[in-house]
């Protein structure tokens, strides 16, 4: 077992000693009395998810979350000042949507993904499902993780639509005249729906090919929505990533959470608290 006590161990009573008191290497036979111990044992608590400050440090974790949320943070902002200012992006964002956008209906039918019809009922079956899984295996606040998914859900549109009515971006050529089209709803909706889904789905499978294939699933379906929208000239370019920036913002803030509050280990947090 492990020493939790602070300070250095001390010599137990009627040891014998390898070198004379107060030599190099002196007063224990493995450490020497001129130096404090560099790792003694329990003097440390694991950290899972690697929160700063934590002795010693785990590496990547941090980082990870500051990328996962500053990153995508950084493009949103810089793409909503381009569409506000006009700046040199919207020449790319106008020539790219004049090349991709042609109106048919697999285009319609890959962004009707997005609509909220589609999406939140998708997600409020999976939700249902892990809840009850979570509920069935007595595992600990089961009902936070969908609770949590569900709030973040009914965020999206508290969020795009003030942009939307702040920007006040024209459509395309294709879309009769208005304005309120960045940052895209659907590509919001799909992304926080689906990117959900999937969070709560992952530590329920048991195989990693079958939780690849789950993230291979959601990226595709999110990549055809985004493409959708586009084909169909529902919304420029720019619309469809700046909602994916958002998306990814919101998703790696629950995920975040998730791991803070200790809700992500899904089977194995279920047999760990029986």
């Amino acid at each position: 077992m492990g020493d939790f006590r602070p300070w250095p161990p001390q010599l137990r009573p009627g040891r014998a000693l390898a070198h004379t008191h107060g030599a190099s290497g002196s007063g224990s036979p493995h450490r020497s009395d001129s130096r404090p111990p560099q790792t003694p044992r329990g003097g440390r608590r694991s950290d899972l998810i690697g929160r700063l400050g934590t002795t010693p440090p785990v590496p990547g974790r941090p980082t990870s979350f500051l990328l996962l949320l500053g990153l995508p943070a950084l493009l949103f902002a810089l793409i909503t000042w381009q569409v506000v200012s006009g700046g040199l992006l919207l020449r790319v964002d106008r020539w790219a949507s004049s090349a991709l956008a042609h109106p048919d209906r697999f285009s319609e039918l890959l962004a009707d993904l997005g609509n909220i019809g589609v999406a939140v009922p998708v997600l409020a079956v999976v939700l249902a499902y892990v809840a009850r899984r979570a509920h069935a295996a007595g595992a600990y606040r089961w009902w936070l993780p969908p609770l949590a998914a569900a709030l973040l859900m009914a965020l999206v549109p508290a969020l795009v639509v003030p942009l939307k009515e702040l920007i006040d971006r024209p459509g395309t050529p294709v879309e009769p005249p208005g304005t309120g089209y960045y940052p895209s709803g659907h590509t919001a909706t799909a992304a926080v729906a689906y990117g959900s889904a999937t969070l709560l789905l992952l530590p329920w499978l048991r195989s990693v090919p079958a939780r690849r294939a789950l993230l291979s699933a959601c990226a595709v379906v999110n990549l055809a929505v985004g493409f959708g929208l586009v084909r169909r000239g529902y919304h420029w370019p720019l619309d469809v990533v700046a909602s994916w920036c958002l998306g990814t913002v919101l998703i790696a803030s629950l995920w975040i959470f998730l791991v803070r509050a200790g809700l992500t280990g899904g089977r194995r947090e279920c047999s760990e608290s029986e």
